[in-house]
C-alpha cells in the first residue's frame, strides 16, 4: 500500500498522551526533555529545609508578617520542584506539569514581599524624616502592587494549565498574561530598588555631615545590621535576574528554544530563587534586626487586642433593647 498522499499534512494530535512512547515522545512536550532528577530533588529538598528553618525563627522571634509571606513562597517552590521531580519519570504527567508551571511562577511574588516589608524598618530606626514616603506606606504601595502581579501571573498560570496541548490560543493567551504579571513585578521592583538606593544614598550624607543621632548611628554601624541588608540587597538582585529571565523565557511562547534549556532554567530559575531564600533564612530580621522583630510582634499584639476588645463588647438584643425603651418611656412621664 502507498503512502504517498497528495492531500494536505495531517495534524498530530498529543491531547491523549500520558507517557512518552513512539506517538508521544518526549521533545512533544512543552519542556522537550526530561528534568534532571537529580538538580529538582536537591532544590526541593532546599526549599524543604528552609520552611522548616523560617517557620522555626517565625515563631522564636515573632516576625509573623515577615515569615508567613517567605514561607509561603517557600512552600509553594518546594511544590513545584517536587512535580519538576515526578516529570522526570514521565514528561506527560500533566498534574505534575501543571503544578510547576502554577507554583514556580507564583512562588517569587510571595517572597518579594517580605522584603518590601523590610525598607518601612529601616528607614524608622535610622531616619523616617529622610525617606521620601512615610515609611508606613512602602508595605502600603508595595504589597498591593505586589499582589497585583500574583493575580495576572496566576491567572494566566491557570489559563496555561487548563489549555492542554489542542488549544494553542488559549496557551497564547495565559503566556501573555504571564509576562504581563512577570513584567509589572520587575517593575515594581525596579521602583522598590530606586527607593532603597536614594535613600541608603540620603543616610550616608546624613551620617557623614555628623547629624546623625547616636541612636541611628548605633544602628547604622551594627555589624548585624549590616549583614541583614546584604542579605536582603543579595536576594532582591537573584529575584530581579530570575524576572528578567523568565520575560525572555515566556516572550518566545510555550515550548520555544529557551524554555526548552534547562541549564538556564536552574540557573536563572532554580539557583536565582534558592539562594535569595537561603540568605533571607540564614539571616533573620529576628535574630539580625530586632528593632523589626519588635515592631512586627508589636503590631500584631495591637491587632489581637482589637480583636479581643471588640468581640468582648456587650451586644444588646433585640428584645433586650424593646425592654430599656419600655423602661425609659415611664420614667420621662415621671420626670
Amino acid at each position: 500500500m502507498s503512502t504517498n498522499s497528495t492531500g494536505p499534512p495531517q495534524h498530530i494530535s498529543f491531547k491523549h498522551c500520558t507517557e512518552v512512547g513512539p506517538l508521544c515522545p518526549v521533545s512533544a512536550t512543552v519542556l522537550g526533555y526530561y528534568p534532571n532528577l537529580g538538580v529538582n530533588a536537591f532544590l526541593a529538598a532546599a526549599f524543604g529545609l528552609c520552611i522548616i528553618g523560617l517557620v522555626g525563627t517565625g515563631i522564636w522571634k515573632r516576625t509573623w508578617g515577615y515569615s508567613a509571606a517567605l514561607t509561603a513562597g517557600c512552600i509553594l517552590e518546594f511544590a513545584g520542584y517536587v512535580a519538576r521531580v515526578l516529570l522526570h519519570s514521565n514528561p506527560w504527567d500533566s498534574s505534575a506539569f501543571q503544578t510547576q508551571i502554577c507554583a514556580i511562577i507564583l512562588a517569587p511574588t510571595l517572597i518579594c514581599i517580605s522584603i518590601y516589608l523590610t525598607l518601612k524598618h529601616v528607614t524608622l530606626s535610622l531616619n523616617p524624616a529622610l525617606s521620601r514616603l512615610r515609611p508606613r506606606l512602602y508595605p502600603l504601595i508595595f504589597v498591593p502592587a505586589d499582589v497585583s502581579c500574583l493575580i495576572l501571573q496566576a491567572i494566566g498560570g491557570s489559563l496555561a494549565a487548563s489549555a492542554g496541548y489542542d488549544n494553542p490560543d488559549l496557551l497564547l493567551s495565559g503566556d501573555r498574561v504571564i509576562i504581563a504579571g512577570i513584567a509589572l513585578q520587575s517593575a515594581v521592583l525596579g521602583f522598590f530598588g530606586v527607593m532603597v538606593v536614594d535613600y541608603c544614598l540620603r543616610i550616608r550624607r546624613w551620617v557623614a555631615s555628623g547629624e546623625a543621632t547616636p541612636e541611628a548611628l548605633a544602628t547604622w554601624n551594627d555589624r548585624r545590621f549590616r549583614m541583614f541588608c546584604y542579605a536582603v540587597a543579595g536576594a532582591y538582585s537573584g529575584i530581579l535576574i530570575r524576572c528578567i529571565y523568565r520575560i525572555a523565557e515566556m516572550a518566545g511562547g510555550w515550548g520555544n528554544p529557551i524554555m526548552q534549556d534547562e541549564p538556564s532554567f536552574v540557573v536563572l530559575e532554580g539557583f536565582c530563587i534558592v539562594i535569595p531564600v537561603i540568605l533571607l533564612t540564614a539571616f533573620p530580621p529576628g535574630v539580625l534586626f530586632p528593632a523589626m522583630a519588635e515592631r512586627e510582634a508589636q503590631r500584631f499584639k495591637r491587632k489581637k487586642r482589637a480583636e479581643k476588645a471588640k468581640s468582648e463588647e456587650p451586644v444588646v438584643s433585640g428584645d433586650e433593647g424593646t425592654q430599656t425603651e419600655q423602661k425609659a418611656v415611664p420614667e420621662a412621664l415621671n420626670v
